[in-house]
């Protein structure tokens, strides 16, 4: 049994060199000096950014730290069972190493994400297709799914818009997600999404084919980008709120900016504030600025960008079946789940590492 510990310490080695371990060290060495420093808080955006370059570095420490741990426990576990042999002890290693083998999985994905900006928060964006009251009530199952996945890694997620489907549903959300690595392992979510099922709509009990679109940009502090807000830029406000009752918001807080030579929108309602809804809304438009520059400079971004498509449509990256038979099938990479309701709960890590896996591998070639 001893030897089916010994693969882990050359994995833990390899691991160690794939993230370059000493300078990852040093690296948090150096940013934990400056948080100990006299005045770090004088600055607080310099700070905030220092506070995330922190948990980006943790992310990827601890998790090796501990596996090593577990790989000390193991060890000692497996020189037991060599000197009695008992069943439960056998057990426990057993499950140990499937654990540790779970652990070791998850720091070899952290690998995949290497881009200029897979360490940074993301917006996290839904739009209803055409389809009416179906689509926009398949946005907001969308929205559950993920807001499910988000709770299940304790992500930090701020609600910046939401606009009410006129049946069900929504039309749209955007929400901001923070954490670790959340642009890197969600942007594998970019893409049109789509559902078919029997209609809870249709009296007739057709079955409908719905659509809702998926994107995501990374969240970025120090972009360099010219935008003459004067000229360039639509500002539109409006009430914020949904349907109706007591947290209408009765003044025009929410703030929607439309970059005219381009069309791209970005809208935020989530503050009482039309001030911060409008400081909220200019980071997130110059976010899809930098990201359309640098689609122009990056074929494999645009590539993504093609791969999202119109929604309206016949390309879509995965299809979630309810009827006749229940599966969910992710066209990229072929996995297929026959547990439908687990996917919509949020069990989606299983198409996240997958096309990871299959995006990286493209890039090696």
């Amino acid at each position: 049994m001893s030897a089916l510990c010994l693969i882990f310490p050359h994995a833990l080695l390899r691991c160690g060199t794939l993230f370059d371990w000493p300078k990852k060290q040093e690296q948090l060495k150096s940013v934990q000096d400056r948080m100990s420093a006299p005045g770090f808080w004088d600055n607080p955006d310099s700070a905030k950014e220092t506070v995330a370059e922190l948990k980006r570095l943790k992310a990827v420490i601890e998790p090796v730290d501990a596996a090593a741990a577990r790989l000390e426990e193991l060890e000692t576990i497996a020189e037991l069972l060599r000197e009695s042999d008992d069943e439960e002890v056998r057990v426990e290693l057993l499950k140990g190493t499937a654990d540790l083998t779970r652990k070791m999985e998850g720091i070899e994905l952290l690998n995949l994400l290497s881009g200029e900006n897979d360490g940074r928060n993301c917006y996290f964006n839904i739009q209803a297709g055409t389809g009416g009251a179906d689509a926009c009530d398949w946005a907001q199952m969308l929205l559950r799914m993920y807001l499910r996945y988000f709770e299940k890694n304790e992500y930090e997620v701020e609600e910046l818009s939401m606009r009410d489907g006129e049946e069900a549903g929504i039309q749209s959300c955007s929400l901001l997600v923070k954490a670790p690595y959340a642009y890197g392992r969600l942007s594998a979510e970019t893409g049109v999404h789509r559902l078919v099922r029997i209609s809870p709509f249709s009296a007739q009990g057709k079955r409908e084919t719905s659509f809702a679109s998926v994107d995501v940009q990374p969240e970025i502090d120090d972009i360099e980008i010219e935008v003459d807000w004067d000229k360039d830029v639509r500002e539109d406000t409006y009430r914020a709120g949904g349907k109706g009752g007591q947290h209408v918001n009765k003044t025009a807080s929410a703030v929607r900016l439309t970059h005219l030579p381009t069309g791209l929108v970005a809208q935020c309602q989530g503050e009482r504030s039309q001030h911060k809804n409008r400081a909220s809304a200019r980071k997130m438009l110059m976010s899809r600025l930098y990201l359309l520059e640098q689609s122009k400079r990056d074929a494999e971004l645009a590539k993504i960008y093609g791969e999202k498509g119109q929604i309206g449509w016949g390309n879509a990256i995965r299809s979630y079946f309810l009827h006749p038979e229940q599966r969910v099938k992710d066209a990229r990479t072929g996995v297929t789940v026959g547990d439908t309701q687990s996917v919509l709960d949020g069990d989606i890590d299983v198409f996240i590492d997958a096309y990871l896996r299959k995006r990286a591998a493209s890039r090696a070639v």
